[in-house]
């Protein structure tokens, strides 16, 4: 209480509004309602016993893919095209609009399976550093050979069926499109804008500020930084950023790529340690475009200096022609919908669908809970303590 017998705010107990500047939109704190008791749905929890190989599965080595064509035997990362896709390269123009309120356009692309490893019962955090390394590779790659010919490559990852995911394999999907998706343009606007304001990239100015307060850190090394975001939706909502600034996974330098792989397994193993299961999540990630060719753009009018001879994306022809793109950042986005416990997921309804985004607890707290949990899995743990119980015992 102050003087007047007023109370004194405390986010964890008193609602407010935070403001996302990567989308322009206000989300209500509501930490206290973490004291209510649940009285909804409980979630299944995740299937455990996952074969290393079934025959079945259209993602394994050697299996047979709806459209009749044969996996090869694959030992790392393997890349196939969609055979449901979402987007397909020949799509005829639904042809030109009569009304504003009965627009439509061209929408055209390709959509791809990337998966992981060849076992089914491994995912992210499971994997050794080098494997990781490996995925993320081929995603550079994939943004540079899409990119060249797509307006826009979304890589992205939907981890367990609370999130939709229908095959345990582990995958991810890259949809290039030749349009700017509607949560890619609102980065693309809040981000240029935010530059053209305060003259420096936004998240580049996040990260820093971040780091140096650590309130929201969660693990860190010396390329990268992951926070819960002082603007978080999902509980356990993270962002993934560089401390550098860089506009896309291709530039990455070989040290900055071993150091993403290490703290990507770091991050994902304190998710699944934190309720001791495989934990679900949409992730995906948020570049500059390499739209066909790069040229080095200096702005003269921009207070930010990016690093000598940095290559800038544009675009071949059109609006995005020797257009510098300095503001972007490259990050990604963890979105995790798990709330109090394996089987409890925060939803996204009513309120928040009709009105505002809402959150359970606070940023702060959230942090806090994922910063100090252990870096060694759960699953490593339990099978070395079953070899030392199972050790045999040697009496002197």
């Amino acid at each position: 209480m102050d003087m007047n017998n007023k109370p004194t705010f405390d986010p964890k107990e008193h609602q407010h509004l935070r403001y996302n500047p990567l989308r322009d939109s206000w989300v209500l704190v509501s930490a206290h309602r973490m004291k209510r008791p649940w009285k909804g749905q409980v979630e299944k929890p995740p299937e455990d016993n996952i074969p290393r190989h079934d025959p079945n599965n259209p993602l394994c080595p050697g299996s047979v893919r709806a459209n009749g064509e044969l996996n090869p035997e694959y030992d790392s990362t393997f890349m196939f095209d969609n055979d449901f896709p979402a987007l397909q390269p020949d799509a005829p123009d639904p042809g030109s609009d009569h009304h504003p309120l009965f627009q439509s356009k061209a929408a055209r692309g390709v959509c791809k399976v990337m998966c992981f490893h060849p076992w089914s019962d491994i995912t992210l955090p499971l994997m050794q550093p080098a494997e990781i390394r490996k995925v993320i590779d081929k995603w550079a790659d994939l943004t540079v050979e899409l990119g060249a010919t797509y307006a826009w490559v979304q890589i992205f990852e939907n981890k367990g069926a609370m999130m939709g995911c229908s095959n345990p394999h582990p995958h991810c999907q890259v949809w290039a499109s030749n349009f700017l998706p509607n949560e890619a343009s609102l980065a693309e606007r809040c981000q240029r804008d935010f530059l053209q304001k305060h003259g420096e990239p936004m998240l580049v100015q996040y990260a820093r500020m971040e780091a140096q307060a650590q309130e929201r850190v969660v693990v860190e090394n010396e390329h990268w930084l992951v926070v819960v975001p002082y603007w978080a939706t999902w509980p356990f909502q993270t962002l993934l950023l560089p401390r550098r600034h860089v506009l896309r996974l291709p530039d990455l330098t070989t040290q900055e790529r071993d150091s993403l792989a290490s703290i990507m397994k770091r991050l994902l193993t304190k998710y699944d340690n934190l309720f001791e299961v495989s934990f679900p999540y949409s992730m995906g990630w948020h570049a500059c475009q390499a739209l066909g060719h790069c040229t080095i753009i200096q702005d003269l009018h921009c207070k930010y200096r990016c690093q000598p001879n940095m290559l800038l994306p544009r675009a071949p022809t059109g609006s995005h022609l020797n257009k510098n793109m300095s503001h972007w950042q490259l990050h990604a986005h963890y979105y995790p919908p798990l709330l109090r416990s394996a089987n409890i997921r925060k939803f996204m309804v009513g309120y928040e669908m009709l009105a505002n985004e809402q959150r359970d607890l606070t940023p702060e707290q959230a942090a806090e809970q994922l910063r100090k949990l252990s870096e060694e899995h759960y699953k490593v743990k339990k099978a070395e303590g079953l070899k030392l119980k199972l050790a045999p015992k040697f009496s002197g």
